[in-house]
């Protein structure tokens, strides 16, 4: 009972961590964007390769994608918003939009990556609202998968806590198995 007990701590220890949208309040998103006070919801959709399913940080196709900028509450759709996405390697820009307002909550961006090849982009959003500028930053990357492996460290800490807990275990177990021969 012990061992099981043991043996499914550490199941846990390594199980990979889901990477939802907008799960819980207190789970990190990494698709959110604190800009100011305020957030930004970021998803990528690749319609011709994968049809509904969004990403965030790693787009996995090379093609036509949209890049869509969501924004939680209704406090930014009274402000404008630029948007410019270069590629990390040249900081060549590949789209831009001028500063506008986005009454419905969202800003939309249609870009062709099979024209700029697979890579690490940056997208810049700037905020202005009452002459203040807010800047934020996101980085992104096109064709790659997201990397789902179990790290290092967890295998190694995982060791660490399993082999005395073994130990230990066994030990007892040899303790209470001499205790009841010298009983018998």
């Amino acid at each position: 009972m012990r061992l099981s007990a043991i043996f499914f701590t550490l199941s846990m220890l390594l199980s990979s961590s889901l990477h939802a949208h907008r799960g819980a309040p207190n789970e990190p998103d990494l698709c959110r964007i604190s800009v100011g006070s305020s957030v930004i919801h970021f998803s990528a959709y690749t319609p011709t390769f994968s049809k509904g399913e969004s990403f965030c940080r790693a787009i996995p196709h090379v093609g036509q994608t949209n890049l869509v900028f969501d924004y939680e509450g209704k406090a930014l759709r009274k402000t404008s918003l630029e948007l410019e996405i270069t590629r990390e390697s040249d900081n060549q820009r590949i789209f831009y939009q001028a500063p506008t307002k986005a009454k419905q909550g969202s800003i939309n961006a249609n870009v062709d990556f099979s024209q700029h090849g697979e890579g690490k982009y940056l997208a810049h959003i700037t905020i202005m609202h009452n002459g203040e500028e807010l800047d934020t930053h996101l980085d992104f990357e096109i064709g790659v998968e997201e990397d789902d492996s179990i790290p290092l460290w967890k295998i190694i800490i995982v060791i660490l806590i399993a082999f005395p807990m073994i130990i230990f275990v066994n030990r007892k177990a040899n303790i209470a198995n001499k205790a009841r021969e010298l009983n018998s």
